[in-house]
């Protein structure tokens, strides 16, 4: 997958959490899960941005590290709100694989990235 799939897989994904989140019901329960909902998931295309605009790769690595995390978090409010029956699973599944395969495909890269990183290490020091 090139970044430039990513950059829209990631946005496709930010976009779906949205409409779900204003689908929600209006309970106290469903809107602090859906304002938490809504933050990491959206954050999750604007820091893999981010991250394609690093400037070490240092700093690539950490950014993709946030991505991973906002990915996984994204997927324990899904969890949440599947479990807590707080919406039907039909309404939510999709929405949890993808996040879950958002955060394979990070630290899948975050592997690729940190061993380029380990390997050019080596190379500078001989």
């Amino acid at each position: 997958m090139t970044p430039d799939e990513l950059k829209k897989r990631t946005k496709q994904f930010g976009l779906r959490v949205i409409r779900l989140v204003e689908a929600l019901p209006r309970t106290r329960t469903s809107d602090v899960i859906g304002n938490q909902l809504l933050r990491c998931a959206t954050s999750v295309g604007a820091n893999y941005r981010a991250a394609c605009r690093a400037r070490s790769k240092a700093e690539f690595a950490a950014k993709l590290g946030v991505v991973e995390e906002e990915a996984d978090e994204t997927a324990y409010w899904l969890e949440l709100l599947m479990e807590g029956k707080i919406i039907p699973n039909s309404s939510v599944t999709t929405l949890l694989r993808e996040a879950n395969e958002l955060v394979a495909i990070v630290v899948s890269s975050l592997v690729t990235a940190k061993r380029a990183n380990q390997v050019g290490n080596r190379k500078s020091t001989i």
